[in-house]
């Protein structure tokens, strides 16, 4: 009989020499020490093996634990940046500080997590697997080809909350990468994860992009029933118009706080203080940028399967598989060069109607620095437990953290007012987006498998 742990266990030929000769000391006899042996190995949910040099999630409940820690990171993050965006502080900036502060939260848990006790030729740690790069490159690139799509994805992401706001945003992108990326993940896993659940899941986020995309049709309506024409003939609206129309004067328009959120008021006062302008911009726009968001997002977590269970058997033989921290470190190297190279670019040459900068106005823009960096820190953290739970779990069901838009959602409501004062169709289609999100959730957690083994 085999039980799960690092390493799969053989109780006739016992492998673990040291657990054995402790378990001999303390005279429990032949039956005694295998009891022993099979207890350390199947009730330590999260531990640190004895030997290795890195800590692994083992067990079921410490990767659902690991997914739901990084559910609530990130679902937080894009509230963090849309909230910049709406203080009128530019994408480029923002962004730039997100991904130094992203980048270093990989790092901290590369050499914190990967680092613990001795390193042995099975199971290196972190430092070790970056001196074997001659050996390991194909996993090497599999991860850095993540970090491409995730850097890529979160760099749409961050002007599509400009478009379609967070809650649409969020569920578009999160259930498109689910119907793409859990169904690629399932068949890399060997199919490790329920099918009946896990696909019930898939067909339940692909209901709740189709209810996305109405709500934002619906809450556009809304908003164009309240600005009347002036959302058709001008892109943006100046504060006397503002002050003249509504009856706005200056010091309520520069306090939002003053503004009845949902009103025709709240909305043009809110257009002239983000930085990006989306009055007269069709609803295409935004959702055409969502959906590539999402295409973009849906590649990062099976690249990152591949890189650290080598599925399609690329590594020669006896190549240790790359351990997550190892494989988290390239990838969030890879989405650090790539996120860094774009939002330079686009402080000179800005997009969707962005202002210009540059990068010495960068360095003095410090008005909402702390937010970015925060971001940032909450972003990195919940992709390292993603990727912790997911190789424990199966990667399939660690695209449940992809229920972020229901954390997004909540922030969405209470920081931004999203969808105050709507039609009570918008409200129906809302509502009916949320559950089937909060239903599909559900199924792919309970789809939960264990993988079989970590390292071999």
């Amino acid at each position: 009989m085999k039980y799960r742990s690092q390493f799969v266990l053989d109780l006739d030929i016992i492998s673990v020499d040291k657990e054995r000769r402790h378990a001999h000391d303390l005279n429990l006899g032949i039956y005694g020490e295998r009891f022993y042996l099979c207890f350390l190995c199947t009730h330590r949910p999260m531990m640190i093996g004895q030997g290795l040099g890195i800590y692994v999630v083992e067990s079921k409940g410490g990767a659902i634990l690991c997914i739901l820690l990084s559910l609530l990171c990130l679902g937080t993050w894009p509230a963090l940046m849309a909230l910049l965006e709406r203080r009128g502080r530019l994408p480029q900036h923002t962004y730039l500080d997100y991904s130094i502060t992203n980048f270093l939260a990989a790092i901290f848990i590369a050499f914190v997590f990967g680092g613990i006790g001795e390193s042995t030729h099975e199971a290196p740690s972190f430092l070790a697997q970056l001196t074997q790069i001659q050996d390991n490159w194909p996993s090497v690139l599999f991860a850095m080809a993540g970090g491409v799509g995730l850097s890529i994805g979160n760099l749409a992401t961050q002007y599509a909350l400009a478009f379609v706001g967070l809650s649409v945003t969020e569920v578009t992108a999160a259930s498109i990468t689910v119907v793409v990326g859990t169904t690629v993940n399932y068949f890399l896993d060997n199919r490790m994860n329920r099918a009946d659940l896990l696909f019930s899941g898939v067909g339940c986020f692909l209901v709740a992009v189709c209810l996305g995309s109405a709500v934002h049709s619906s809450s556009s309506a809304d908003t164009e029933e309240k600005l009347g024409k002036f959302t058709r003939d001008c892109e943006i609206v100046n504060p006397e118009e503002c002050q003249r129309l509504f009856g706005v004067d200056e010091e309520e328009e520069k306090d939002m706080e003053n503004v009845k959120e949902g009103t025709a008021a709240f909305l043009i006062a809110l257009e002239n203080t983000r930085a990006i302008k989306v009055f007269g911009k069709s609803m295409v726009v935004g959702l055409g940028i969502t959906i590539f968001a999402g295409l973009s997002f849906s590649l990062f977590s099976p690249l990152f399967n591949l890189a650290t269970n080598d599925q399609w058997h690329t590594l020669k033989h006896g190549v240790p598989k790359l351990i997550v921290y190892t494989a988290f470190f390239y990838f969030s190297l890879s989405c650090f060069v790539i996120a860094i190279a774009l939002n330079i670019s686009f402080l000179y040459n800005p997009v969707l109607g962005s202002p210009r900068s540059s990068f010495t106005e960068y360095l003095s823009d410090w008005n909402g620095r702390g937010l970015a960096v925060m971001a940032g820190l909450i972003c990195g953290f919940g992709n390292g437990l993603q990727f912790m739970g997911g190789q424990a779990a199966g990667y399939a069901a660690s695209d449940a953290v992809q229920a972020l838009p229901l954390v997004s959602t909540f922030w969405g409501i209470y920081l931004f007012g999203e969808y105050r004062r709507s039609s009570p169709r918008t409200y129906a289609l809302l509502v009916g987006m949320l559950v089937m999100f909060t239903v599909a959730v559900g199924l792919l957690m309970a789809s939960a498998g264990e993988r079989e083994t970590q390292f071999t």
